[in-house]
């Protein structure tokens, strides 16, 4: 069985916790130190029960508290050759941390998770998502990318719990606040996934096996929790109250598959 839930979800810090057997392992964790505490409390896990983490990229609401709580819990970091560069250009790297140095193209298995990264298109140095599995349930984790790709599909079909990013609804980010930049850099092939790509995305899987999806990172200016559910459901051809939601402040609660 894999069990998982999430910290927290959205541009002010992301983090989730999956769990097989008595491994647990975050991916991500942009959230300071303090508050990942408080938040895996109230997930009733200690600090010292996370194994690892397992990083998709450097931008600082994945990876700000990585290393910090890495050398506070003795847990292990998993991130690519190009990520670690890039945190520790920015002086984020913490002397005397476990760390291992994973590829996009190899499953490794950390005790009895098996662990599943794909590349993704992004703006950071060596980006990665995640499939994980107890050898049968497979949970997909994909935020932080520009434009679904045909490795992306292959990747997270036939899984058994989605957690997709719905990041932004393309009529509110135009009509924004945003400088003409970060639109550009948000809605380009390197950002981030609004509601219809994500659809597109959901429907061209093979998602005959999925018990949950959850819309994830979503923007708090740029998006409402009701459009990407709806977004989703069409995709899915289910009641929108089906699907979850990965929030800032309460992500989301354990989960099962």
């Amino acid at each position: 069985m894999v069990r998982f839930a999430s910290l927290a979800s959205g541009s002010k810090g992301n983090c989730l916790v999956a769990e097989v057997g008595g491994t647990r392992l975050l991916v991500d964790c942009g959230l300071n130190l303090r508050d990942t505490e408080r938040r895996l409390a109230r997930l009733n896990l200690m600090p010292s029960e996370i194994d690892g983490i397992l990083v998709t990229h450097e931008h600082g609401d994945h990876a700000c508290g990585v290393f910090d709580f890495a050398a506070a819990h003795g847990a292990t970091v998993y991130l690519t050759h190009g990520t670690l560069g890039a945190l520790g250009a920015e002086g984020k790297v913490v002397e005397g941390v476990r760390i291992s140095i994973i590829s996009s193209k190899d499953v490794f298995s950390v005790n009895c998770m098996e662990v599943r990264p794909f590349t993704v298109p992004h703006d950071a140095r060596e980006p990665v998502q995640f499939v994980l599995s107890d050898g049968a349930a497979r949970l997909g984790v994909l935020t932080d990318i520009g434009s679904p790709t045909a490795h992306v599909e292959q990747a997270l079909s036939g899984c058994d719990a989605l957690v997709l990013e719905c990041n932004y609804d393309l009529e509110m980010l135009r009509g924004g606040a945003y400088p003409r930049w970060l639109k550009e850099r948000i809605a380009g092939p390197l950002g981030h996934l609004d509601n219809r790509q994500s659809e597109r995305l959901l429907g061209a899987l093979d998602c005959s096996r999925l018990k949950h999806v959850i819309c994830a990172h979503l923007s708090q200016q740029n998006n409402r929790p009701e459009l990407a559910r709806a977004a989703l459901a069409r995709a899915m051809g289910c009641e929108e109250s089906w699907i979850g939601l990965a929030g800032q402040e309460e992500g989301f609660d354990w989960r099962s598959i």
